[in-house]
């Protein structure tokens, strides 16, 4: 592997702004000076009047393979992800058949290894009947246990209480959960169908996936793990009212907010409809707003996207056959950014919260920053050029984007993976080859 330098930009790392010059050799970061003579055969990225940014860690994607490879599959969504600046991502395991044991799990590090332009690695899901999986775990080698405390597909929906607490007592890692209370939610469905018939509107959808549900679920979560002594991640928040359940610092209950609900608020259900149905749902101005200030204050701890493609045909049915979820990956970073130029928080907050705060909360080694012998993983961002979507490429396999109208004042140039170039200037660099991220063994 030859050497890399990149020279000019503006590095954004660990709550400071510097023009530094970043030496890379042998897929590490060797040197991070004021000014770096490239050694002879070394390549070099002119990078002047950009940022250089730690690649981004997504704890939180659907990249749908093994067995609903129709909507997407690790190959094109690891496409998607190192074109937006997403150098590693931990997948879920609702897949078919879902990722259950170990077993699973190197599985779908095989077919990483083979196909991923990204890092990766994987959640081991949590069921009603896998309880010892769980505990006998290799924490080394998942992500971290990922439990659906809501509705779900198949069988992994976790509702009895005794497995709950064996889970939380037990995991050998951080556990994550998706928080919806199901029979409120099953309560709500059953009223909206009164109310409407089969022609329930999509604006109906924060209601029946309510912010009751929401609350129930997450305080049952944060509960169980004071009680048992567990880390935890809430992922996805959308409500004002869960906000209280987390505080600033607090390294052993965290939580998550993803780029739709900080973006998308009730109104736009109106014009995008099924586009943004997704759980749980997008609420309303008042929960964005709140959403938006817990990031900058540190209540949120980290920024995700819960990536989900579906095909845009399984998009256009009815309410209640439209799939949950939309293709993300590929726009977060831009996302993050426009927000800070409309000046929801900082460069510095975003850096935080996608790069450091997740390489740190699952205790991923050597990745998540910009530090001499670490990983070179990195985004360059142009912050005086245009995205826009409708124009450019999109790389996930579902072929749409519920972002297709819009301009993003930033453009990513260059994407850095384990010391590869994979992405730059809109062309991606298809035989790049992530890495399996690596935790230690002791990770409760």
């Amino acid at each position: 592997m030859t050497r890399l330098l990149i020279t000019g930009g503006k590095l954004v790392n660990e709550g400071t702004l510097s023009e530094k010059d970043l030496l890379i050799k042998s897929g590490r970061i060797e040197r991070i000076e004021d000014s770096i003579s490239p050694p002879s055969g070394t390549e070099i990225l002119n990078a002047e009047g950009k940022l250089v940014l730690p690649g981004l860690i997504d704890d939180q994607v659907h990249f749908r393979e093994p067995g609903l490879t129709h909507k997407a599959c690790i190959h094109t969504e690891s496409q998607a992800a190192v074109a937006g600046g997403v150098t590693t991502f931990f997948e879920m395991p609702n897949v078919s058949p879902p990722t259950l044991d170990m077993e699973r799990i190197e599985e779908k590090c095989s077919i990483a290894q083979r196909d991923s332009l990204a890092n990766y690695a994987f959640f081991l899901g949590a069921s009603n009947e896998n309880l010892e999986a769980v505990k006998s775990a290799d924490p080394s080698r998942i992500a971290g246990v990922k439990i659906f405390m809501g509705s779900s597909t198949g069988n992994m929906l976790v509702d009895e209480e005794t497995v709950l607490e064996g889970i939380f007592r037990n995991a050998p890692t951080i556990i994550a959960t998706h928080c919806e209370d199901t029979p409120m939610i099953l309560a709500n469905e059953k009223q909206a169908r009164m109310q409407f018939g089969g022609e329930v509107p999509f604006s109906e959808h924060g209601i029946i996936r309510s912010r009751e549900a929401c609350l129930k679920s997450s305080s049952m979560a944060v509960e169980l793990a004071r009680r048992e002594n567990a880390k935890l991640h809430v992922l996805h928040i959308t409500t004002k009212e869960e906000l209280g359940l987390f505080a600033p610092g607090d390294s052993r209950i965290t939580a998550e907010a993803c780029v739709h609900h900080l973006w998308f608020e009730e109104s736009g259900y109106e014009e995008l409809g099924s586009q943004i149905k997704c759980n749980p749902a997008i609420k309303t101005e008042k929960d964005r707003t709140a959403i938006r200030e817990a990031v900058k204050e540190g209540r949120i701890s980290v920024l995700a996207t819960d990536h989900a493609p579906h095909t845009w045909e399984e998009k256009q049915n009815s309410y209640f056959n439209a799939p949950a979820g939309l293709p993300l990956i590929q726009h977060s970073l831009l996302i993050m950014m426009e927000m800070v130029k409309q000046g929801c928080f900082s460069l510095e907050t975003v850096v935080e919260r996608a790069c450091h705060a997740p390489a740190r909360l699952f205790q991923v080694l050597d990745r998540g920053y910009l530090r001499e012998g670490y990983w070179a993983d990195l985004v360059v961002v142009d912050p005086e050029s245009q995205t826009v979507v409708g124009d450019s490429q999109l790389f996930s396999k579902c072929g749409w984007s519920p972002f297709s109208k819009e301009v993003f004042s930033n453009r990513i140039d260059f994407t850095v993976v384990s010391g590869q170039v994979a992405y730059r200037s809109g062309e991606l660099d298809l035989g790049c080859r992530g890495q399996r991220v690596n935790f230690p063994t002791s990770r409760r």
